[in-house]
């Protein structure tokens, strides 16, 4: 038997921050997200052996330790160690299990939540265990933020488990609701006729930028806080613009979300993050902003459908590079063979 499992990577779209804590847990945190047609992918086979084969290929981690032993693969050791402590053993002596992702680590596309969520998926599927969706994302947010301690926010996690675009609330205790949005087919055809999506080349350590925006919360940094409060109004008025189809409304929205984001931390933004910017905006791109925390990986553009060809060809003379993409409508899915 082979178990296998797939997760979406997201498009934070606007309120990126706002559900990061402690900012969440005092004055609540709202998010707009949408899933897309790159992901996360885990393959489990049982052994006869007591060992775990692990090819977590997407951290470059390739061994075989003995059974419960730490391999150096964090995410895969935490899930496992997770799975042991809520759920007891697997059905086997061993297994091999393989991770990648379709995007690099630090690219601002949620990889590595969203690997959690499809390595515990993974598990769930071959243990017969029924996580629901918010379950899943609960359980995965945990492993993560804390019995790994890895700095971040809720947001991945439940795009991950849930797919599709979303409305999400963040408040204290750690309560998630999913608000999941109906958007009407020629909206989403025309917002990815509209949006560019370009990496730069180069990953960040999210984590770093992070500590710096929840040291901002914490002690009352009023540039930083206020900015923050209009990030997270931008979900709203965000979510707005995307049900009425509103393109216009939503590139202005996405450019001041941008601006305010800027003044979370010092290393959100950079010259080769700004290079992009400049030669976008004056190939004919309205707006952008980065994906995630900041600092590298990829860049949305907003972009009239009619220029995104000369966009895309001025991006083209640059170390990064442009990546299609659709949006997609499911989470994370399992399955056996």
């Amino acid at each position: 038997m082979i178990v296998r499992s797939k997760a979406p990577l997201r498009l934070g779209l606007a309120g990126g921050g706002s559900d990061v804590s402690p900012f969440s847990d005092l004055y609540g945190g709202n998010v707009l997200n949408a899933t897309i047609n790159l992901a996360a992918y885990c393959t489990i086979e049982p052994l006869s052996q007591p060992v775990m084969r692990i090819n977590a290929l997407d951290a470059g981690v390739s061994r075989e330790v003995p059974l419960g032993a730490e391999s150096g693969a964090k995410l895969i050791d935490g899930v496992y160690r997770r799975i042991l402590k809520d759920y007891g053993p697997v059905p086997s002596p061993g297994f091999a299990i393989t991770t990648y992702n379709d995007a690099p680590a630090g690219s601002g596309l949620g990889t590595s939540s969203t690997m959690v969520v499809c390595i515990l998926k993974c598990f769930a599927e071959w243990m017969g265990i029924p996580l629901g969706d918010y379950e899943l994302a609960r359980l995965a947010y945990e492993i993560e933020r804390k019995d790994l301690a890895l700095a971040g926010g809720k947001q991945d996690q439940y795009a991950a488990a849930f797919g599709g675009f979303n409305f999400m609330e963040f408040l204290p205790s750690d309560l998630v609701i999913v608000n999941p949005l109906n958007v009407k087919d020629w909206i989403i055809q025309e917002l990815e006729a509209s949006l560019l999506l370009y990496f730069t080349g180069r990953s960040r350590e999210g984590a770093a930028i992070i500590e710096k925006q929840q040291h901002a919360a914490r002690s009352g940094n009023t540039v930083a806080v206020d900015a923050m409060h209009r990030i997270k109004q931008s979900a709203i008025d965000m979510k707005l613009a995307l049900l009425q189809g509103d393109m216009p409304s939503f590139a202005r929205i996405m450019g001041q979300a941008w601006e305010d984001k800027k003044k979370m931390a010092d290393t959100i933004t950079n010259p080769m993050i700004q290079e992009a910017f400049d030669v976008a905006m004056e190939a004919g791109a309205i707006s952008g902003k980065v994906s995630g925390a900041g600092g590298g990986g990829f860049i949305m553009l907003m972009v009239p459908p009619e220029r995104k060809y000369l966009v895309t060809q001025a991006l083209s003379k640059l170390p990064g590079r442009v990546v299609p993409f659709q949006f997609t409508e499911k989470g994370a899915i399992a399955w056996k063979l």
